[in-house]
């Protein structure tokens, strides 16, 4: 059975008095959470503070991105070693904000995950398709495409130390969800895909739903199959929600 993770993406949000306050209220509610696997992803500068914070309770670091590059010229990056350096876990690379605001690419990407597997760290691989494209009925090319980008860089063997994250781009940030039905399709579109390639990387890697998950849907959305955990954006800045979707995931 693959256990649930409910990673908190921060975005750029947060201040050392808010980051304390958040890590305080996660840590303080932690043991209501038996299942899912906990996860928070602070902007970078937060990185050590929250490093320091959650020390022996369980709760995994991950990081919002990373460079595909070990070291050298590279101004205002951060290289994947130095994440694992400060106790990160997890990177997440794809995010949609850093394909459509950023303009990185496919390949961009799979040299991003590329470098964070091999520096140690799992990456949460996040794949998911604009409304234009919803409304054109290609949903599963775009994703297909996305993932096969890191499956001809990496091989499939690569997937299953990964964690991908489903983020329709049209439903982050904007109060719209897909609903359980459309978020398990597709999820189960991607599960059946890496099937095809390797049925044993399918059944074990973990595919996060990141399309505005909050408490009020967490539930409906996990009860789903296919549907392994959450990337949460706006709900993660608040520890009782936070907390509310992690408790959702209990068996």
């Amino acid at each position: 059975m693959r256990q649930p993770l409910v990673a908190g993406n921060w975005k750029m949000n947060g201040s050392l008095d808010s980051v304390t306050a958040l890590i305080d209220g996660i840590k303080h509610g932690l043991e209501s959470v038996t299942t899912a696997e906990i996860a928070v992803c602070p902007p970078y500068v937060y990185i050590p503070q929250v490093a320091g914070m959650i020390e022996g309770s369980g709760i995994s670091l991950g990081a919002q991105d990373v460079n595909d590059q070990e070291a050298g010229a590279h101004t205002g990056e951060v290289a994947a070693n130095m994440l694992t350096d400060i106790g990160c876990q997890y990177a997440i690379v794809g995010h949609s904000e850093r394909r459509s605001i950023y303009g990185e690419s496919d390949e961009f990407t799979a040299r991003k995950f590329a470098a964070a597997r091999k520096a140690g760290l799992v990456p949460i691989l996040c794949v998911g398709e604009t409304l234009e494209e919803r409304e054109q009925g290609v949903t599963e090319q775009v994703v297909a495409r996305q993932l096969d980008a890191v499956i001809d860089l990496e091989g499939i063997g690569a997937i299953g130390a990964c964690v991908i994250a489903y983020e329709p781009v049209w439903a982050i940030g904007t109060g719209k969800t897909a609903t359980p039905e459309q978020a398990q399709e597709v999820h189960a579109f991607i599960r059946g895909k890496l099937a095809g390639l390797d049925s044993g990387v399918a059944d074990k890697v973990r595919i996060l739903y990141g399309g505005s998950m909050n408490p009020g849907n967490a539930a409906e959305l996990l009860a789903m199959a296919d549907i392994d955990g959450g990337l949460i954006g706006g709900a993660s800045l608040k520890s009782g929600d936070f907390l509310d979707i992690g408790r959702a995931g209990n068996a």
